[in-house]
């Protein structure tokens, strides 16, 4: 019998589809979702339609599919991705009829694509190089796999992108007989340019791991791997600068080192009624409104002047260069108001900002606040929530004629969830929050926006 392993993060909307096609497949006597702590309905999709669900017990694919493999009941295990509507219906049947036949312990699957760019560039030249014997996979980067348990037990499960090239040598390195098949004509997601980077520098850094001791390296040797990676680096780079692309940072707590609002309330001497807004108004739109109140007679000048004590992000200046001078429209989309905003990018070179409209009356703030249409559900929305920062990214996207996927996102908040989740590179910023950690693709503890350089650079 066979058991199926699903890794999956935030999958609601196709998990279901991958888990009846498992479940229909002959032979299959056990379907397992591995959940990475999703924020969605993934869990109760999955279960819905019959699968076990464990939690991972680390963030990962890596670790995601070794628990999987621990726990399950079956010798004959197949992997398939959650995110992934075009499946073949024998898709488990061509996966694990060589090893059920006795012709094969792995099986790696190869399907119809656009070549993928870290295969050619990267993982092929470095595995032909490290290791000349190695067979000559199609897709060695290939997710969809099938083999024995008791040779996925001795493999090491890679955390990111190298975790599939790694099993390949693993298995390869147990003597493990290896065969490909085709399954077809597959419709996955394509990486956006800037993941590709991340990528290419994971499958590298995971095949030379697993080269070293396995014969000397000479100068000549890490000349050629210093090609490889200058020549993948160029790719990225020349197909960044002719793409349009978006970068978004949050305020409170990302680009100033505290919340503007906290701020004034101690300051003002408004604290105790900002708490009572807060912990007895869960409507949104309700308190904002009344946030907006605790700031009447207040002046422009009294409201820069208290934005300017409050310390920057170091090298924010410098971060905004870099992005602009690799063709990124920069912007700030915040939830607080946009007479703070506006002076931020005044001061330092944004090209826009999105935030509640505090209203003035000679330059005296009346205590109203208007929110922006951008921030409200429309019939282009990608989450369930009345008001979002992700709708008025989707709308900025629109505006500019930018992919969503083209996008990078810096945030820290419960407000940045979605945001982060759907950009191309979304990063968790000194947050203290485990859920914006969780759907982030990078997580930075340290306040200094440098450290964001090498993913975009």
């Amino acid at each position: 019998m066979i058991t199926v392993i699903i890794p999956a993060l935030n999958e609601e909307a196709t998990v279901g589809y991958v888990v009846r096609l498992a479940k229909n497949s002959p032979n299959v006597s056990e379907v397992i979702v591995v959940d990475d702590k999703s924020m969605d309905n993934t869990i109760e999709e999955a279960r819905r339609e019959g699968a076990s669900v464990i939690t991972s017990t680390k963030l990962g694919k890596g670790t995601s599919m070794k628990d999987g493999v621990l726990v399950a009941k079956n010798e004959v295990i197949a992997f398939l991705d959650a995110d992934i509507v075009t499946y073949s219906d024998d898709i488990i049947q061509i996966l694990t009829s060589p090893i059920i036949n006795g012709k094969a312990d792995f099986v790696k699957s190869y399907f119809t694509r656009q070549a993928g760019r870290v295969t050619e560039l990267v993982a092929k030249p470095l595995l032909s190089i490290l290791y000349p014997s190695f067979p000559n996979f199609q897709q060695p980067l290939s997710g969809m796999i099938a083999g024995k348990k008791s040779f996925f037990e001795k493999c090491e499960f890679e955390e990111g992108y190298g975790v599939d090239i790694g099993i390949l040598i693993d298995m390869y390195n147990l003597n493990a007989r290896i065969s490909e098949v085709s399954i077809g004509n597959i419709e996955n997601r394509m990486q956006a340019l800037e993941q590709l980077g991340k990528m290419s520098r994971e499958v590298a850094r995971t095949i030379m791991k697993k080269s070293k001791g396995i014969e000397p390296q000479n100068l000549e040797t890490f000349e050629n791997i210093q090609v490889i990676r200058e020549q993948m680096e160029f790719a990225i780079r020349e197909g960044l600068m002719s793409l349009k692309k978006v970068a978004i940072f949050d305020m409170d707590n990302t680009i100033l080192r505290a919340s503007f609002i906290n701020t004034a309330a101690s300051a003002f001497g408004f604290k105790n009624e900002l708490v009572d807004i807060v912990t007895n108004n869960h409507n949104p739109f309700i308190r904002t409104k009344m946030i907006a109140r605790l700031l009447k007679g207040k002046s422009i000048g009294d409201l820069l002047e208290l934005t300017d004590s409050i310390d920057v992000t170091p090298n924010l200046t410098e971060t905004i260069v870099s992005l602009k001078g690799q063709g990124y429209i920069t912007g700030i989309i915040s939830d607080s108001y946009d007479c703070i905003t506006n002076h931020l990018k005044n001061k330092f070179g944004f090209d826009f900002t999105i935030s509640n409209e505090l209203e003035f009356s000679k330059s005296i703030a009346t205590g109203e606040v208007k929110i922006p249409s951008l921030f409200l559900q429309d019939e282009k929305s990608q989450c369930k929530h009345e008001y979002c920062k992700l709708n008025a990214l989707i709308n900025i996207c629109e505006k500019y004629g930018v992919d969503l996927k083209n996008t990078l996102v810096v945030g820290d908040g419960e407000n940045d969830i979605c945001v982060i989740r759907k950009a191309g590179i979304g990063i968790s910023f000194c947050s203290t929050n485990i859920y914006v950690d969780s759907v982030a693709d990078y997580v930075i503890k340290e306040a200094d926006f440098e450290l964001l350089l090498p993913i975009f650079n």
